[in-house]
């Protein structure tokens, strides 16, 4: 179990937020936030066919995270509960996915609505949303039950930012 990966980006999120704090949390409290996705050259070939898609999921680097906290207060709660269930950035592996609106490609850049990323972001991956993949019954939110949906609508704080402490 101590395998390890290297990724190489294939490209860098455009994002007009460029501080921690202040940036939505969820690409929920991100709309109409746009940016883009800058793909390098040497995966032009795989953008074919993606603009016929509404919806893409980015997975990308926090790579301004705080260092690696297996216990955390999320945005919104006063708790501390274990990372793997919340969103924040401070994991062992700081993997970002949101699902994002495509708005059009121009090239190798994808102009994207929804974004809650910092600018400068690398992605690793984009693939097409497909509701009909990825259909989910008898959903529990545990401790978010009744709280999710006014935490998607708010923005950070800085507690997982560069200066975060908790």
């Amino acid at each position: 179990m101590t395998q390890s990966f290297v990724f190489t980006p294939i490209g860098v999120v455009r994002s007009p937020f460029t501080e921690p704090v202040g940036t939505p949390i969820q690409p929920g409290g991100a709309q109409p936030a746009a940016g883009d996705v800058v793909v390098d050259e040497a995966y032009a070939e795989g953008l074919s066919d993606l603009d016929g898609f509404s919806h893409v999921y980015l997975l990308y680097v926090f790579h301004r995270a705080g260092p690696l906290r297996l216990s955390v207060v999320p945005f919104l709660d006063t708790v501390p509960r274990g990372v793997f269930a919340t969103r924040a950035p401070s994991r062992p592996n700081p993997i970002g996915l949101s699902l994002v609106r495509l708005i059009g490609r121009d090239g190798c850049v994808l102009a994207i609505e929804g974004v809650d990323m910092l600018d400068g972001s690398p992605v690793l991956d984009i693939k097409p949303y497909i509701p009909s993949l990825e259909p989910a019954t008898g959903v529990r939110l545990g401790w978010l039950e009744g709280n999710a949906e006014a935490m998607a609508a708010q923005r950070a704080d800085d507690r997982f930012g560069e200066n975060g402490r908790r």
